[in-house]
């Protein structure tokens, strides 16, 4: 990441430097993931769709400890490895969008919710700027982002899915209006955090 592109990492020193957590990040381009592992200052491991374990990445993938996902339907076994990370106090990567779209956590899944609340692991919202949109894309190889380009990976104040006093991370977990719930406290503290980040990088008036 690096090597291709100047990424400019802020608030690194937020994610916890132990136990479990949940990176929850903005997807609006392929290089996301990528660099959001290049510049997390712990190791990732993230849901990837089981059509990228295809060819010689599939070994690459397994051996960066990646889990695969079938996006299908509901697949517990991926569910299960999710879960098994969080369990031993290690990191999560999800794009709580589901798949690449505008990046401004508009729409989430409960994907997110659910891990969160089962697991009790505090989330750390994560904006990935820079790296879509017609002015930053590369002219030598189209469909990446500009090389060399700036790319700022801005990491968050971590957060729990529920409210403070509400009975701890286990209770109502399993119940439809909880998950609701965490839902829309998540989108909220993700939504501000990428507005946040925006105005600090100076991204915001380059959208106007």
């Amino acid at each position: 990441m690096h090597t291709l592109w100047r990424p400019r990492v802020l608030g690194a020193w937020r994610v916890p430097p132990a136990g479990p957590v949940i990176l929850a990040g903005n997807h609006a381009h392929n290089v996301d993931g990528p660099m959001l592992m290049g510049t997390s200052p712990r190791p990732v491991h993230f849901l990837v769709k089981k059509e990228a374990f295809v060819g010689p990445l599939d070994p690459f993938l397994r051996g960066l400890g990646q889990l695969k996902v079938d996006r299908g339907g509901v697949d517990r076994a991926a569910v299960q490895d999710a879960l098994a990370v969080l369990r031993d106090g290690r990191v999560l990567g999800i794009f709580p969008e589901g798949t690449r779209g505008e990046g401004d956590f508009a729409s989430l899944r409960a994907g997110l919710a659910y891990f969160a609340v089962r697991s009790g692991a505090p989330i750390v919202p994560v904006a990935v700027l820079g790296s879509a949109g017609e002015e930053t894309r590369s002219r030598l190889i189209p469909g990446l982002p500009r090389l060399r380009g700036r790319i700022d990976v801005v990491f968050g104040d971590p957060f729990h899915a529920q409210e403070p006093g509400s009975g701890g991370p286990r209770a109502g977990k399993g119940t439809r209006a909880a998950l609701d719930e965490a839902t829309t406290r998540i989108q909220r503290r993700l939504s501000d955090h990428l507005a946040h980040a925006r105005r600090s990088t100076g991204r915001e008036t380059a959208r106007r």
